[in-house]
């Protein structure tokens, strides 16, 4: 076996259980993993530099073939309800299984941190077989310093060997895919699908069984500062702005997707931002656009003219989810250490396409638990396969259930007592439909919610004139400087009126029928928080 890279001295792969491996590239540069991954044939080089890869069949996380180790230490401790158990003894015919399919291989690793706090950053080790995998890892998580790099001792093991199948009879799994995340012995094994944000996420599912017990919150969130040190979080589940609006020139972006809060503020687990591009637009989005037409960025999905080697973004035909991978240095005002202090704004993001929701309203810490926990956004045709012509509501809770091993109410608890604590103003921002729901109505103005944020984040809208919304019970302004007074109010920009208040009363049901499974978990202020089936508000 060769060995090549940097290597990190006494801690080699035997110890992860690997044997005659045919080579190992230890932690390589872009450059180098360039050369290797078109020379392996996993894709190409674009216009400008970016390399593009395709995934095949997986353009997606494969969610319903995750599955964690259910052991004596970890029984007690996860969400099983949401989580897919796996024995230990399934877990270690598929650690044979892909130990077996490494031998002979050539692999890559990368040695990285989760985590941008060096009190609580978690030290990972990524095993790959394709060596842009490698490239986009070392993108997403935090390359060690070369202090950090001679003494490192990786805590979990990720493998990442696409070419894999798992056998479902043999290992316990479903399909030939398989990700299986194993917290007793601190390894997580990735099988049968070539989509990397596999890895990332796995990366986030480790953070969030960790954390919390140190009083530490793990959050699916972006997070940007101010010029005074006003930061600011932004939960939302895809599509519905979270990098776009962290991404604002005027200030400092800490990260786009993954987040703690801990005893010192807010920081980033992750050195890279994962933004999705399908219709990425140059005017709309330039900071973003521009990382799409650089060296480094790895784009996956993303149609390229197979002569010119041009980019179509606009070009939906692998999937709808096109995704850039890139260093977080890549975004002109990104924070250079992912740390920032305690945030003064929490903001909850939902694409509401029933055209129910306000563009913005001030949540109260019972009403922030409350929507934490219901994770509300909608999806519409054209974002996913199988999706018909009406909205479909998703109820993610925690904005991540994918990724949350533990109880949602372990999680809400402890955001609550941290808004408590720092004092956070809360604000629910629906970037979805006005005028009416999808298909009659139209998407909210960005202008309009980038000036609403903006008067969030500068302090000026909590002294704003409120209103009561008769259905949510949240505190909605009257009137914001440069905003149509119209748009802050939904039933005012329907011309159906008596339809938008039939809308309002299934949406509200909605969020009741999905909350049942929480109240026994949470305390009466934050049941009480619960939108209730108001008559029409004249």
């Amino acid at each position: 076996m060769s060995d090549n890279g940097r290597h990190p001295g006494a801690h080699g792969l035997e110890s992860q259980g690997f044997r005659n491996l045919k080579s190992v590239h230890w932690n390589l540069v872009a450059p180098r993993l360039y050369e290797m991954a078109v020379a392996r044939g996993e894709g190409v080089v674009a216009k400008n530099g970016p390399f593009a890869a395709l995934t095949g069949q997986h353009t997606g996380r494969s969610a319903s073939d995750k599955f964690i180790v259910r052991d004596t230490a970890s029984d007690s401790q996860i969400w099983w309800d949401n989580n897919k158990p796996m024995t230990p003894e399934a877990f270690e015919a598929l650690y044979q299984s892909m130990m077996s399919y490494a031998q002979g291989r050539e692999l890559f690793v990368q040695d990285l941190f989760g985590g941008a706090d060096p009190t609580h950053r978690l030290p990972v080790r990524v095993v790959t077989e394709y060596a842009w995998h490698s490239l986009f890892i070392q993108h997403l998580l935090i390359e060690p310093g070369a202090a950090d790099r001679a003494h490192f001792s990786p805590e979990f093991t990720i493998v990442d060997l696409p070419g894999f199948q798992a056998d479902p009879r043999a290992h316990g799994c479903a399909t030939g895919t398989v990700i299986a995340v194993n917290f007793t012995r601190k390894l997580v094994l990735i099988g049968g699908t070539s989509y990397a944000g596999e890895m990332k996420k796995s990366v986030f599912t480790i953070l969030n069984y960790l954390l919390p017990p140190k009083r530490v919150m793990p959050m699916h969130c972006s997070a940007n500062t101010g010029k005074h040190d006003d930061s600011a979080i932004f939960f939302g589940l895809s599509g519905t702005g979270k990098t776009t609006l962290s991404a604002d020139p005027s200030r400092t972006l800490v990260g786009d997707d993954e987040h703690g809060w801990s005893e010192h503020g807010v920081f980033n687990f992750e050195g890279g931002c994962y933004a999705k591009v399908i219709k990425l637009s140059r005017e709309a989005e330039p900071e973003i656009y521009a990382t799409t037409q650089r060296f480094g960025t790895v784009l996956e999905n993303v149609v390229v003219d197979p002569i010119t080697r041009e980019l179509d973004l606009d070009d939906g035909r692998y999937t709808e989810n096109t995704r850039a991978a890139y260093p977080i240095d890549f975004i002109p005002n990104a924070s250079s250490t992912g740390r920032a202090p305690h945030p003064k704004n929490v903001i909850m993001l939902t694409a509401d396409a029933f055209g129910v929701l306000p563009p913005i309203s001030r949540l109260t810490p019972s009403q922030a638990m409350y929507h934490f926990l219901s994770g509300f956004t909608a999806k519409v045709a054209g974002t996913e396969k199988g999706l018909g012509k009406e909205p479909e509501p998703t109820f993610s809770t925690c904005f991540g259930a994918p990724f949350m091993p533990r109880h949602p109410s372990e999680y809400g608890n402890l955001l609550r007592d941290l808004i408590a604590q720092h004092q956070a103003d809360c604000w629910l921002v629906n970037t979805g439909w006005t005028g009416g729901a999808f298909g009659t109505g139209h998407r909210m103005p960005i202008k309009a919610t980038r000036a609403l944020l903006a008067a969030a984040l500068d302090g000026t809208l909590a002294q704003a004139e409120m209103r009561i919304d008769p259905h949510f019970r949240f505190r909605v302004p009257v009137a914001v400087p440069g905003v149509d007074a119209k748009i802050l109010n939904p039933r005012d920009t329907w011309a159906d009126k008596a339809a938008y208040d039939a809308q309002a009363r299934k949406l509200v049901q909605m969020f009741r029928d999905n909350f049942r499974k929480f109240e026994a978990h949470v305390a009466a202020d934050v049941l009480q928080a619960a939108p209730h089936l108001a008559e029409a508000a004249e």
